[in-house]
């Protein structure tokens, strides 16, 4: 196409052109679309989350979750606290706690 064809177009055009009326259409658009950042936060955390979630597995953090835990009882038991205290009650109060963990995790994400 040549510069007087599109000239001739851009006539043709123009003599049917209406404004039509955007009555806020554009703005409600815009406003439920994503934003750019939430979606570069959203990746950097579930990076930064796989990311920890290997150096633990890989720094043998769940071994060291576990002799902390195995010390804990065994210093309850050696002091004489475990005969007053349920099994059930602290393995409710474990499921609790590991329950409000991952709600936390959950909401930083």
């Amino acid at each position: 196409m040549t510069e007087t064809d599109d000239k001739q177009i851009e006539q043709f055009l123009s003599a049917g052109r209406r404004e039509i009326a955007d009555n806020g259409f554009s703005r409600r658009v815009m406003r439920h679309l994503p934003d750019r950042r939430e979606r570069f936060v959203l990746w950097w955390t579930r990076l930064g989350f796989t990311l920890a979630l290997v150096l633990f597995i890989a720094l043998d953090g769940i071994q060291l979750l576990w002799n902390a835990l195995r010390e804990a009882v065994t210093s309850m038991v050696e002091q004489g606290m475990a005969a007053d205290v349920d099994p059930k009650s602290l393995l409710i109060a474990g499921a609790v706690l590991l329950f409000l963990a991952y709600k936390k995790i959950a909401s930083l994400a």
